[in-house]
């Protein structure tokens, strides 16, 4: 028979094929001898179970289950005979395969990744980020680092901002009590960028043993939203007021920084080193997406509904396990998909973009780059070797680095083909870029 390719749409294709099942009698009946040997049936001794008897109580299931893989091997040869890239699973019908006694028929309809002309990017814009590190970045960073090994020292005094305080709490909307410490204790910094102002400016000027009662009304756009445009009342039991004291920039300062000699200058150029690290890393990061939004921008493609599924099942999946790893309350938590369809969308049209411009352009990593990129990787554990080879242990986590390496290929080649246009920024600013 010749199967003939029906086109629904662009993507969508419908066929039918015939199955035989003289050939796959012999199969059939392999499993039933094989079942008479290790089948265990009421009244039989293991071993001594009749062909008959067999046929009687697992025919059906054999049969569905070896006319199931003809099914799949037949529609196989017919994507293979004629060359069709089938994106996501067929939907496959046909009678009930337990109750067929000669050769049958089944429909496939499917969807192919669709056929598309890569676009010429010689005219496209690309704007590389540069940046200078300043001493003042260095110092900034020093700054920040002093405060990561600030320490607290209790004090006898009323708190101000920037202290730490030890406090007992019990919070009310409309005298319902929706919080309480209880006998344990809440510790925090005055004034941290994180707190809300206006409960911290409540709790200046107490000092420890004393009692204060107040309300802050919330934001009408306040996270969480149990509290938003809410007046909270506060009752609050100061335990203790703690100073900050920031260590000195000295030679034990750059030992704690790795710095063996304990050199200031030299801590300060590693600094500056490091800094120049992240910004390259940035820089990087920025082109590439870039890079990735002009792929997506500059082609129109219609994707695969079976794509878009399975791309929207797995976006709410891992945001659905991160919540749940970061303790939210999981009965509170609706996640819709129309939230991540768009993100599903663009995810899969940059997806064919990429693999249809590395075919194109032979762009494939090679065992190089991804050797390359394991050891990248490799180089935040402790023990490297350890965990190189747990990567080469399992050719599936090869997955990442390789997607990761062809993906830089493809940004080179990009960056060949457009037009590349440098902008200077300042250090705070390409840290402030999200990637």
């Amino acid at each position: 028979m010749s199967e003939v390719i029906e086109k629904i749409s662009s993507i969508e294709r419908k066929v039918k094929g015939l199955v035989s099942i003289l050939p796959l009698q012999g199969e059939i009946s392999q499993r039933f001898i094989e079942l008479t040997r290790t089948a265990r049936v009421s009244g039989f001794r293991p071993g001594k179970v009749p062909l008959n008897v067999i046929e009687k109580q697992y025919g059906a299931d054999i049969k569905a289950e070896i006319y199931a893989k003809a099914i799949e091997m037949k529609f196989g040869e017919i994507v293979n005979i004629n060359n069709l890239r089938v994106a996501g699973m067929p939907d496959i019908q046909h009678d009930p395969l337990e109750k067929i006694n000669d050769d049958f028929e089944f429909i496939a309809t499917f969807e192919v990744f669709p056929e598309f002309k890569l676009e010429s990017f010689k005219s496209s814009k690309v704007e590389k980020k540069s940046v200078e590190i300043l001493e003042s970045d260095v110092k900034k960073t020093i700054d920040v680092l002093i405060k990561q090994r600030a320490i607290f020292e209790s004090v006898d005094r009323a708190s101000k901002l920037g202290d730490q305080i030890l406090v007992q709490l019990q919070s009310f909307i409309n005298n319902e009590q929706i919080e309480s410490t209880g006998e344990q204790s809440l510790e925090f910094v005055l004034g941290d960028s994180k707190r809300i102002k206006a409960v911290d400016d409540q709790l200046v000027g107490i000092k420890a043993g004393e009692k204060k009662e107040f309300e802050v009304k919330y934001p009408k756009d306040h996270d969480p939203a149990q509290l938003a445009n809410q007046n909270v009342k506060y009752q609050i039991n100061l335990i203790e007021v703690r100073e900050v004291k920031l260590p000195e920039i000295d030679s034990n300062f750059a030992k704690s920084l790795g710095v063996d000699s304990g050199d200031i200058k030299l801590m300060k150029e590693e600094i500056k080193m490091s800094l120049n690290q992240e910004v390259e890393k940035r820089v990087k990061a920025d082109l590439k997406k870039q890079v990735f939004q002009l792929l997506v921008e500059s082609h129109e493609i219609e994707i695969p509904k079976s794509l878009i599924s399975m791309e929207l099942n797995r976006m709410m999946q891992s945001t659905y396990d991160n919540l749940k790893k970061q303790g939210a309350d999981m009965k509170e938590v609706k996640l819709e998909r129309a939230m991540f369809e768009e993100s599903a969308i663009r995810t899969c049209k940059l997806r064919i973009v990429l693999a249809s411009l590395v075919d194109a352009n032979k762009l494939e990593a090679s065992e190089a780059q991804i050797k390359s990129k394991v050891e990248e990787f490799a180089a935040n554990f402790d023990d490297t070797e350890k965990a190189k080879k747990w990567f080469y242990d399992d050719p599936k986590r090869l997955d990442e680095p390789t997607a990761l390496s062809t993906e830089d290929n493809v940004v080179e080649w990009f960056l060949k083909e457009c037009k590349i246009e440098s902008k200077k920024i300042s250090f705070d600013e390409i840290m402030a870029i999200k990637a």
